[in-house]
C-alpha cells in the first residue's frame, strides 16, 4: 500500500513538473529572462488577492504540507524542482504582494524573473527563498525594480 501511495505522489509530481515550466506569482509575471516585462507599471494589481488573509493562509498551509511530504519521503533538503518553485513561489506571493515573479528552480539553484515596487521588496526576494529547505542558490539578477503610483 505504501508503494502504491508513493508512486501515484510521484506521478502526479511528474505530471505537474511537465505540464508547468516555473512558478509565477500571477499570471502577467515573465515566462523568461529576455528582459522584456510586459505591463510593469501594473504590478500592484496583484496586491489585493496575495495580502488577503484567506490567500495568506492557504499558501503558507502549502508550503507546510509540502515540507511534511517531503520529510516523509526522505531527506528534508533534498526537494523536486517543481516543488521548489511553488514553495517558494508561495512564500514571495504572501510577504511580496505587489510583485509580478517567476521562479525557475534547477537542482536547489533559483532564478527569480519579473517585477517589484522598490529596493525594499527586491532585497527580501533572496532571504525570502532561502527559508525554503532545498535552496542553495538565488539569482535575482533578472528582476527588475518598477516605481509605480500608488
Amino acid at each position: 500500500m505504501n508503494k502504491l501511495i508513493v508512486f501515484l505522489m510521484g506521478s502526479v509530481l511528474l505530471f505537474g513538473a511537465v505540464s508547468c515550466d516555473a512558478a509565477r506569482t500571477s499570471s502577467d509575471a515573465p515566462t523568461s529572462n529576455d528582459g522584456k516585462v510586459e505591463q510593469a507599471t501594473k504590478v500592484k494589481d496583484t496586491k489585493e488577492d496575495s495580502s488577503n488573509k484567506t490567500r495568506q493562509n492557504q499558501l503558507n498551509s502549502d508550503i507546510r504540507a509540502r515540507e511534511q511530504r517531503n520529510d516523509m519521503a526522505g531527506d528534508r533538503t533534498k526537494r523536486a524542482d517543481a516543488d521548489l518553485e511553488s514553495e517558494v513561489r508561495a512564500k514571495l506571493e504572501s510577504n511580496i504582494p505587489r510583485a509580478k515573479l517567476t521562479v525557475k528552480a534547477n537542482d536547489g539553484n533559483l532564478v527569480v524573473l519579473g517585477t517589484v515596487r522598490d529596493q525594499k521588496e527586491f532585497n527580501t526576494i533572496e532571504p525570502l527563498a532561502q527559508e525554503i529547505l532545498g535552496v542553495d542558490k538565488v539569482n535575482v539578477e533578472g528582476v527588475k525594480i518598477v516605481a509605480t503610483k500608488s
